[in-house]
Formats: C-alpha cells, structure tokens, sequence
C-alpha cells in the first residue's frame, strides 16, 4: 500500500479481520477446536483492539534479562545464545542472532497467545525488507498477527533505500553461506529497482489457507484448499484390461514429477 506504514497496516488488519469475523460469526468470539472436533474447544475473541507486544521488550519482562539492541554484535549473539540454552530451547546450527530471536519469542510470546495480538518492532536482523524503527535503534517497523499460536499475517513499512537494503541483503547472504537455510542470497535486481525509487510503502500478506481454517473450524489444511495434494499411490491405482496400472506401464501416472 503505497503512503502507508506499518501502523496504518495494523489498523487496517485489525478492521477488516474482525469485522469479517463479526459477519460471519454474528459474534467477535467463537470455538474453534485446534486437535479436532471431539477434542477440546477453546474461544477465540477477535474483539478490537488486539494486543500490541513489542518482541524485545516482551522478551526482557518475560525472562528478566536486559538485551542489546545491536544484535548483528557477537556480544549480543551470545547473551542471546546464553539465554536460549538456559532455558533447555532447541536451535539447530548455525545458532545466529535471528534464529535465537527467533526461538525465544516462540517460548516467551508465540506460544502464549490466543486472541489476536500483533507481535512488533522485529529487530533489523530478522527483518531484511522492512524500514528501520523510527525511533527505536536496531529495531523495525514490522508486525506479525499471531492467533492461537499460529501467524497469520506479516508485514511491514517497506525499507526503501537501496543502500540499507543491499547491506541487510549482504547480511543475510553470509548468514545463508553459514548455513542457514532460511536465510536469502542478494537480489541485485530489487536493489536496482529500489534505486529508481520506491514511495514510503506499507508491505502486507495473510495466511489465507489458515485464515480460513480458523473461521471453518478445521485443523487439516487439506480441507481448505481447492487442489489438495492427494495422488494416489500406485499400489492403489486401479487396474485396466492388460494388467497395468491406469495412467502408465511404470504405474506412476503421467504426472509424476507434478
């Protein structure tokens, strides 16, 4: 959304969720069974306004530990690392500041959630597309709406200098050349684009699948979307005139690399 920022766009969620939820439910709160439905219900209240929890802030009152806000340091890389092995939580090499981040706001504050509350101000080093906090050093204009403990939206002010955006892309490429997975290698395409110019813009996705789950009272995403996965496996496959399996003599159907 362009003239837009993270603060509009959490207005924004915040009015179209719960008015959507008010005219399908005829009521901001609802059941909804997380392990099926003989299983225990529990009521989701989408009454505005939701929670906003700062992420780092969160996570010092919550464990009582005061962090840096320069989280590319290795000072704080380790306080972080400190933390998370206290607490017995599991994080797979390479043991980074944003997966350690990303582990204790699990712990601390995903998990804990229900009713819809927007998680905020993601550090920079877990959030390489959005714009420096204006206000808060080391610190992002972000958002994530988490409900249940599941996230359903992100989003963010989109950062649009192409030079800060090229060094956020250099970080995360040497996170990824670390081994981390869910890190991305430099798009020099995008920061080229960003350098023709970018307005101040708001930067917005939803989870539609889980949205949709939730509001359906289902817990298997394959009961809400249109095209499942659910090929049938050749030993299944059911037999024509000759003796070989439908869709092809290997039995594995012409759409096998699909």
């Amino acid at each position: 959304m362009a003239y837009a920022d993270y603060n509009k766009l959490m207005d924004m969620t915040e009015e179209l969720l719960s008015s959507m939820v008010l005219k399908l439910k005829g009521s901001y709160a609802f059941e909804y069974h997380p392990n099926g439905p003989e299983k225990e219900a529990l009521t989701v209240d989408f009454t505005p306004p939701w929670k906003r929890i700062s992420m780092v802030e969160e996570i010092e009152a919550q464990s009582g530990v005061s962090l840096p806000r320069d989280f590319s340091s290795e000072d704080a890389r380790q306080q972080l690392d400190d933390l998370a092995k206290s607490l017995n939580l599991e994080c797979a090499p390479p043991r980074t500041a944003a997966r350690l981040l990303d582990k204790l706001c699990g712990h601390f504050i995903e998990d804990r959630i229900v009713d819809p509350a927007f998680i905020v101000e993601h550090p920079q080093v877990m959030s390489p597309l959005a714009k420096w906090h204006r206000s808060k050093p080391g610190l992002t204009e972000r958002f994530e709406l988490f409900v249940n403990g599941k996230e359903l939206c992100n989003a963010y002010t989109e950062l649009n200098d192409p030079e800060r955006q090229l060094a956020c892309f250099e970080e995360q490429a040497s996170a990824k050349d670390a081994g981390d997975d869910e890190a991305h290698a430099v798009d020099y395409g995008f920061v080229t684009a960003l350098e023709h110019g970018l307005p101040p813009t708001g930067g917005w996705g939803c989870g539609v699948d889980r949205l949709t789950m939730l509001l359906a009272d289902k817990n298997n995403i394959k009961e809400v979307i249109l095209f499942p996965m659910m090929k049938p496996q050749p030993a299944a496959a059911a037999k024509v005139p000759g003796g070989e399996p439908a869709g092809g003599q290997d039995g594995q159907g012409d759409g096998e690399d699909a």
